[in-house]
């Protein structure tokens, strides 16, 4: 136990229609996915995640997307440890800048708690937080919606401390294992994946999602400790984090302005003199974030059309309307790209009948 205990260390996170996360659990849940004789590029595509799009290191992609992706995976795989399986093949490289300078940090509890301070530029999906506990140091990951589908919610969780089990092992040797994990989600009808991988005590259906580290493994050292280079890797983390606030700020802005407008939507011009801009600089400014503003319109009309077809007095007309479809076989049409589904069977799941 620490002298002091320190107060929790916690980032928070925004989340939006926009493409926003870094899509580095994507890029692993592909790879596994593979192995399984699944190929992910179609559904990827479908969400507009193009090999080519898909191989750009200055890619985002929304919460939505990554949502999907994850819930549909998890069914063509037919895995329901896919989550397991996903955190165990990452490696801090695939972190860049970020899992440098974790490598670099004075110790794990350091280098937990710089994950935790920018993890919005580590293409985190859950919303982490750290600090000294009764029990020893406590790394939580919530979920940052309580809606969210329970499938992805059981694969999130179960990325989340797969990935620091093994991170940690590969930064600090085999020997490491939590003292205890706790799982909000029920226990699966098979828990011997989840006692190979981490090899301690577990508890499923408790209060929250959380990894109790000893105090012993939580101040031991890093192998690559560098101050100097820790140092420098944080500065240029600092510049990135305020660059990202800048772009989602101006994503949220522009969702606003969208979704106040429907069903007319503002054109391309008319939001760059909102924002006292050129379309150029508004059109670059938006490649910044990975997106375009054709993009962020489909995104905030899907969020608009699964919000009204929640409203089982509204007819399909009525949704057309509002939403500013031209007609209805317009509407279809997005909701298939989007789901799949036609919008009465969409609405159907979404109203669980």
């Amino acid at each position: 136990m620490p002298d002091a205990p320190a107060p929790v260390t916690s980032a928070g996170t925004s989340r939006s229609t926009s493409a926003t996360i870094a899509p580095n659990i994507l890029r692993y849940l592909a790879r596994v996915a593979d192995g399984y004789g699944v190929d992910l590029q179609p559904l990827l595509t479908r969400v507009g995640l193009d090999p080519t799009v898909m191989g750009s290191a200055a890619l985002r992609v929304s919460y939505r997307q990554g949502s999907e992706v994850i819930r549909r995976a998890v069914e063509l795989t037919g895995d329901e440890h896919l989550g397991l399986r996903v955190g165990a093949a990452q490696h801090l490289t695939a972190w860049g800048l970020l899992g440098f300078a974790m490598m670099a940090a004075d110790t794990i509890q350091d280098a937990i708690e710089t994950g935790v301070r920018f993890q919005n530029l580590s293409g985190a999906m859950t919303v982490w937080s750290a600090g000294w506990e009764d029990a020893g140091y406590v790394l939580r990951a919530d979920l940052p919606d309580p809606a969210l589908d329970p499938t992805v919610g059981v694969f999130l969780t179960e990325e989340a401390y797969s990935s620091v089990v093994t991170l940690t092992r590969l930064s600090i040797g085999a020997a490491f294992a939590p003292q205890a994990v706790e799982f909000a989600a029920p226990a699966p009808r098979d828990t011997r994946p989840f006692d190979d991988l981490f090899r301690c005590p577990l508890r499923f259906a408790a209060t929250g999602n959380r990894m109790v580290i000893p105090a012993r493994w939580a101040r031991a050292a890093m192998p690559g400790r560098d101050p100097i280079s820790y140092a420098s890797a944080l500065d240029v983390l600092e510049e990135q984090m305020a660059s990202r606030r800048d772009q989602q700020e101006l994503l949220e802005v522009l969702e606003i302005s969208i979704a106040q407008g429907l069903p007319a939507v503002p054109s391309f011009s008319e939001q760059a003199r909102r924002h006292a801009s050129s379309e150029r600089t508004l059109r670059r400014r938006l490649a910044e974030c990975g997106t375009t503003y054709e993009a962020v319109v489909d995104g905030v009309r899907r969020e608009q059309v699964e919000q009204l077809l929640r409203r089982p007095e509204l007819t399909l007309r009525d949704i057309t309307r509002q939403a500013g479809f031209a007609d209805a076989s317009a509407l279809r049409r997005a909701v298939r790209r989007w789901h799949g589904a036609t919008p009465l069977e969409l609405r159907t799941e979404l109203l669980g009948r």
